[in-house]
């Protein structure tokens, strides 16, 4: 298998010793570790083509991997070869009178927006990692980002997708005017974590830049109050372009960094809120904004206008993940959704949890969309702790669903949330998941063991006898 890639992509990009597979045995996620057989890494849309029909003709499993910055160890290959897109990095076409553009899946996320400014257009999903996190990656996991209450996720922003399939078919889903016709294979496709194939190429919706943009920091003395003020907010009818808590524990991480941006070490939580459009009427809804804040027991309300003054305070929240590494050597970054109405009463359920485990929880989500992020800064290495960490995330992600929440607002599912998909799901969901997995990779060598919990895919006798290609020998792949 080694050579036959390496006839494809050439023989510097495919590794196979250990201080190369190295580098990709973790995504952003510590926790999980997992191994490739080897990497390969397809330069080119038809080198990709290749490399995914050679794979199919040996029965080989794979994982398909964009920058690695998933938060769910969705890209991890234990054992199985690694599929690596980041050297597909072109930005085919820019269409500004269609606001489309046309990218390869290796494409970073920010690169996109930056290309496209002079367009006076955008692409609006902008996930914390967007200086580092691929189209592509986005694609698989559905990302979302804190715009994404006004402007939606990655699946309202696609309107096609070039697709080889598992077994070397190369098919589109979509069509490049956003029209839909028949079933929404795109729908499908996105989101699907890289089980039911790879993007090749990638047609997106670009938005126009908004003529003005105001950014309001709200501080109060409790989270409770900063939750009910997210209600009061949404309740006006306005819709924010974000709307973003961070609570006192994530506050004093970032201000302790290099990331400080202003806040206010001493408030329980924090408030980011911003609003954008037309000049016209953007100041009324910023006063609104302000007196719902007031009205919650804000303490301060701060509005920046000024393009800096507004990217420092956003500095903080997105940078906020990269400011915990301060604490601890290893961070679980979990993800649920709970309606915007129990705010309140799950992140009291939160602070209970980590004070009965002993852990330390930093709150900093989505407020707007219900979308939660508890983290919990800790040492990965340490048995003990990491033990305590493990059983206070479950009982996190079992609030959540028991507030009638979701286990995932947009990091996806992959390998860590695997143990609660049946808690979530009836048996006959699960299968009917795996039907439809089934009508993609019915081998299951797509990412083989994500997403759905094997033994309600079966996936033991649905890959069993698969080819290694480290060794040659016959494995099954779980």
């Amino acid at each position: 298998m080694q050579q036959s890639l390496a006839k494809i992509v050439g023989a510097n990009w495919v590794k196979t010793r250990p201080s190369e597979l190295a580098a990709y045995d973790a995504d952003g996620l510590p926790g999980h570790r997992a191994t490739p057989s080897l990497a390969v890494f397809p330069g080119t849309r038809d080198e990709l083509i290749q490399v995914v029909r050679e794979l199919a003709k040996t029965g080989t499993p794979f994982v398909p991997r964009g920058a690695g910055t998933g938060l769910s160890g969705g890209s991890l290959a234990e054992d199985v070869v690694l599929l690596g897109l980041q050297r597909l990095t072109r930005i085919i076409s820019v269409d500004p009178v269609n606001r489309t553009a046309r990218v390869e899946p290796g494409v970073v996320n920010v690169r996109l927006s930056r290309a496209t400014l002079p367009h006076g257009l955008h692409y609006a999903p902008d996930p914390s990692s967007q200086t580092a996190c691929t189209i592509g990656g986005n694609v698989a996991e559905n990302a979302g980002g804190p715009h994404c209450l006004k402007y939606g996720v990655t699946l309202n922003h696609i309107v096609e997708c070039e697709v080889i399939l598992p077994d070397g078919t190369l098919t589109r889903f979509g069509n490049a005017h956003g029209e839909t016709d028949g079933y929404d294979l795109l729908g499908l496709f996105i989101g699907s974590e890289g089980c039911f194939g790879v993007a090749t190429e990638i047609t997106v919706r670009l938005v126009p830049n908004p003529d003005a943009v105001h950014t309001l920091l709200a501080s109060f003395a409790s989270v409770d109050a900063a939750a009910r003020a997210v209600s009061r907010i949404v309740a006006t009818g306005i819709v924010p372009a974000a709307l973003e808590m961070m609570d006192n524990a994530t506050i004093r991480a970032v201000e302790a960094s290099i990331y400080t941006a202003g806040y206010p070490i001493d408030a329980a939580a924090v408030l980011l809120c911003e609003v954008d459009g037309m000049h016209e009427g953007l100041d009324e809804d910023v006063a609104i904004i302000r007196r719902c804040c007031e009205e919650s027991g804000a303490s301060d309300v701060r509005v920046a206008t000024a393009e800096a003054d507004r990217m420092r305070l956003w500095q903080g929240r997105k940078k906020a993940f990269g400011a915990m590494g301060r604490i601890a050597p290893s961070l679980v970054v979990q993800d649920a959704v709970v309606p915007r109405t129990k705010l309140p009463e799950v992140l009291a359920r939160i602070d209970a949890i980590a004070q009965h485990h002993g852990v330390k929880v930093c709150n900093v989500f989505h407020a707007g969309d219900g979308n939660l992020h508890p983290n919990i800064p800790y040492d990965a290495n340490n048995a003990e702790e990491n033990d305590r960490v493990h059983h206070a995330m479950s009982e996190i992600m079992q609030a959540c669903i028991d507030a009638g929440g979701t286990i995932t607002g947009e990091h996806g599912v992959g390998l860590d949330k695997l143990p609660y998909m049946e808690r979530l799901f009836s048996a006959a969901s699960l299968d009917a998941m795996c039907r439809v997995r089934s009508v993609f990779d019915p081998d299951r060598r797509a990412n083989p063991g994500k997403v759905v919990p094997v033994r309600a895919c079966r996936e033991w006798h649905g890959t069993a006898g698969v080819t290694s290609p480290r060794d040659g020998s016959a494995h099954a792949v779980a």
